[in-house]
């Protein structure tokens, strides 16, 4: 008898000490000396947080609780001893009003070299605001910092989170692989200059799901180097759509393919669904890239290629653009466009667009059929196309 009871004791030893090995350890930036006010510096908690779920041997969590946090430019670094860390974020976080301070940091929240990082909810607030009216006046300002990147990074989730007013990009993918984004909210105004929602460069595996994007620029930039992307159920607008590029800005350039961009709606958009690339030599490419079920509520180019991008008539007059784009199906979009021509195909006299496909397209100008203008583009068209395919 004595023996089983020994034996139990042991048995139920060895499951409590596996099952405290397994509980993730917890961090509350409160207790590490953050201050929910708003106007305290709480970057060195952050800090103390990141430093110490970092070096935990087990799954570990940081909490945010409600309330308002400011921060000062922080980079969580790795790699950590664990790749289990998950950021859940109850209040906001809060960029400083005086947009010098992060102005030319490049980032304001940094995640680089880590593995298996989950954010989860939250407010980011960047105040971004004085430092477009700035660039408004036309006066010398900073370049801006981008509110949350992520650099060289693997398995990263960032779900319900809200970016708020962002100096510059909002959220950036940069060489990371395995990346899901989910629930996400961006929300700034129509005119904030280079506020991409999201950007996408140099990277893998990279999933943007039911998300709402309203913003002065892209609502997801799609840079050099993607692939394998899959954006679904997006809605874009204020902003300027949905781009692959701009490509080919260098000679020697990564290319862009398999890439979905499926169920999105865009609302007053300047362009809806975009490949653009600068006109001069490059070894860029894009293909295999499929937009489907999309919707164009007023959208003033809602699809376009242009491959003669040339900011300010600088480094390319006269030249052609070597992005070589093909493989490209425009399948089931449908909706009204706020110009006439609805349809742009503007590819490179160099490198004409190929194997581009339209299938059941039907776009209108105020409840007229719409036009399509075709430059050096090849493909075919099913189904009812119209405005009348022009490839």
């Amino acid at each position: 008898m004595a023996y089983y009871t020994r034996a139990l004791i042991l048995a139920l030893l060895s499951i409590f000490l596996s099952s405290a090995l397994a509980a993730p350890m917890t961090y509350n930036v409160v207790s590490l000396g953050a201050k929910a006010d708003g106007k305290t510096d709480s970057t060195q908690a952050f800090l103390s947080a990141w430093t110490k779920a970092c070096a935990s041997l087990k799954p570990a969590t940081i909490f945010v609780p409600a309330g308002r946090f400011y921060l000062r430019q922080v980079a969580f670094s790795g790699p950590c001893k664990n790749n289990a860390i998950i950021i859940r974020i109850d209040g906001t976080l809060v960029a400083p009003s005086d947009y010098k301070v992060i102005g030319n940091s490049g980032n304001w929240l940094l995640f680089e070299n880590v593995n298996g990082v989950t954010i989860s909810g939250g407010i980011l607030d960047g105040k971004g605001t004085g430092l477009w009216a700035c660039k408004a006046s036309g006066k010398s300002c900073p370049s801006g910092a981008t509110t949350l990147g992520f650099s060289n990074s693997n398995n990263i989730v960032v779900s319900a989170l809200t970016s708020l007013n962002s100096q510059m990009f909002h959220i950036v993918v940069n060489g990371c692989h395995n990346v899901k984004m989910q629930g996400v909210k961006v929300i700034a105004s129509g005119n904030s200059p280079n506020t991409d929602g999201i950007h996408v460069q140099l990277s893998s595996s990279i999933t943007i799901l039911n998300s709402k994007i309203q913003t002065g620029d892209d609502c997801i930039s799609i840079g050099p180097g993607t692939t394998n992307l899959w954006i679904e159920n997006v809605a874009c607008g204020p902003g300027h759509g949905i781009s692959i590029g701009s490509l080919g800005k260098d000679q020697q350039e990564a290319g862009v393919q398999n890439v979905t961009v499926k169920t999105v709606t865009f609302t007053g958009t300047q362009n809806g669904v975009r490949i653009k690339s600068w006109g001069r030599p490059s070894n860029g490419f894009a293909r295999n890239i499929l937009f489907q079920h999309v919707v164009m509520v007023n959208a003033q180019n809602p699809i376009v290629i242009d491959q003669n991008y040339c900011p300010g008539n600088k480094g390319c007059p006269g030249q052609v653009s070597g992005v070589k784009i093909s493989d490209v199906t425009f399948q089931d979009i449908h909706g009204t466009s706020a110009t006439e021509i609805a349809m742009k195909f503007d590819c490179s006299s160099g490198n004409p667009c190929s194997r581009i496909r339209l299938e059941n397209v039907k776009l209108t100008y105020k409840n007229q059929v719409a036009e399509a203008s075709c430059n050096h583009a090849v493909g075919t068209s099913s189904g009812f196309v119209q405005p009348t395919s022009c490839l």
